[in-house]
């Protein structure tokens, strides 16, 4: 497995990937294959199809390293790369789902991610929609059971089962640890619609955590 702090720094990989340096690539295949794999199935319906997502982003910064202008970070440009080609896919298989924007508690299929009596009611005057009861905390739950295998399984399952934009900006985010900036810039999103899909869902593996963890 290559060492990253010996790994070259994206000018380094960009000026040796336009040389077709085979190790420069393979670098970069074993930085971010998994991750890529990760959010093509955020699009598409299978494993076997995102592993063709991501074989064709492959293909896809080999034609276009040499129009690289560097005005992003070499990660958000693959990841760009990436995303569009997923979408099409996604799109042919009629599972594309468009990232949208509200400032209710539902998500896209119209079912609240919070049950509405847990929010202050529009006719609050400054706080609307906010927490009036707050999740419970997990504090006091045994570490065992917070970071165990069954835990974690349900975590992967419910993110698995989320709107496609809401799993990838999960994903991106808290599994694999982008920036807020950096989501933004590869699926050209603005920051607040990116806020609000992060929000959505966090609050629905939140909720089917607290309900696993008061009846376990």
């Amino acid at each position: 497995m290559t060492d990253r702090q010996s790994t070259p720094q994206d000018a380094d990989l960009v000026a040796l990937l336009r040389a077709r340096d085979e190790d420069a690539f393979r670098i970069l295949v074993e930085r971010y294959q998994p991750t890529l794999i990760r959010t093509a199935m955020t699009y598409v319906s299978s494993r076997a199809v995102a592993e063709e997502v991501a074989q064709e982003t492959w293909v896809g910064v080999l034609r276009g390293i040499d129009r690289f202008e560097g005005r992003s970070s070499l990660k958000t440009w693959l990841f760009t790369i990436l995303a569009n080609i997923a979408r099409t896919k996604g799109v042919k298989e009629k599972r594309s789902i468009p990232f949208a924007s509200t400032g209710t508690a539902q998500d896209e299929s119209g079912d609240w991610l919070v049950d509405p009596s847990r929010l202050r009611g529009s006719d609050d005057p400054k706080f609307a929609g906010w927490w009036s009861s707050y999740p419970e905390s997990w504090d006091g739950a045994p570490e065992e059971r917070a970071l165990g295998n069954e835990t974690r399984a349900l975590i992967n399952e419910t993110i698995d089962k989320l709107p496609p934009a809401q799993r990838e900006v999960i994903t991106l985010r808290d599994i694999d640890g982008w920036t807020s900036a950096e989501v933004c810039e590869a699926l050209q999103l603005s920051e607040a619609n990116q806020r609000v899909l992060l929000h959505r869902a966090r609050t629905r593996v939140r909720n089917v955590l607290e309900e696993y963890l008061r009846v376990s």
